[in-house]
């Protein structure tokens, strides 16, 4: 667990405030990207646009405890039934009508770093996935709302669970929220279930990476030979929204908010 000085803070602010732009220009395109986007072009407009911002993308070349290897590329595109950490530049997918498209990305702004991720719907989608799409966003806010000095991380996975049981949706109990700022991945982790662990306590000048995930179907996942992207062993789809917050004494604000999303 990392407090930051108000220093970090201000650059988090302006390299979060860079990824919200990123992420909603990239979502923007993807909407309406039927049969002629492709992940790849996701990840090469993701390229432009963060050596834009004066930044550089935290994820490429990124090297995760037990990964095979270093990770390929400076987002993460996980389409359909692909939960987590699809790789858009190795065996590209064009986009279909109807598709649910995670982006998921990392930037670096003088030295510090922030994470986000939205879903996007590709055309015309269903009911059950704008459905999908709606829920898992709600979880990311209502926990956002209760983000405060001395509420625990356990209080947030359980406000993320509980909607996601009220709407029928299921959470990968694996995959949760973390720390951020000085590197990619720090304490405390955040689940998105509700735990029996009593959690970590939040403090004034934390950084948080909150990102429910929402599975359609059951919650179990399966690692591809890629190393990095797991999908739902049932074929269904899912949907994951994250921001990137300081917790303050009045609550939390959201560093990498955006007009959109």
């Amino acid at each position: 667990m990392i407090i930051k000085t108000k220093a970090q803070l201000d650059i988090l602010r302006e390299g979060g405030a860079k990824l919200g732009y990123i992420l909603r220009k990239l979502g923007e395109y993807v909407e309406g990207g039927t049969g002629k986007v492709s992940t790849l072009d996701i990840e090469n407009r993701a390229r432009k646009l963060i050596k834009e911002s004066g930044g550089e993308s935290a994820s490429l070349n990124y090297s995760p405890a037990g990964a095979p290897r270093p990770y390929p590329a400076v987002t993460c595109v996980s389409v359909n039934d692909e939960v987590v950490h699809g790789i858009p530049n190795e065996d590209p997918k064009i986009l279909k009508e109807g598709d649910v498209v995670s982006i998921d990305c990392l930037l670096k702004y003088k030295g510090l770093i922030t994470d986000a991720c939205i879903t996007v719907g590709v055309g015309d989608v269903s009911d059950e996935d704008k459905r999908l799409i709606k829920s898992v966003k709600k979880a990311l806010y209502t926990a956002i709302d209760i983000v405060k000095p001395g509420v625990t991380t356990k209080d947030i996975g359980c406000v993320i669970h509980d909607i996601a049981r009220k709407t029928g949706f299921s959470v990968p109990p694996e995959l949760g929220g973390h720390g951020v700022g000085e590197s990619v991945h720090e304490d405390p982790f955040i689940p998105n279930v509700c735990n029996k662990d009593k959690g970590t306590v939040l403090r004034e000048g934390m950084v948080l990476a909150i990102e429910p995930i929402f599975m359609a179907g059951e919650s179990e996942l399966k690692l591809l030979p890629d190393g990095y992207t797991y999908v739902s062993r049932d074929g269904k789809k899912s949907a994951q929204f994250e921001h990137t917050v300081v917790v303050t004494k009045n609550g939390a604000e959201i560093l990498t908010a955006s007009e959109e999303y």
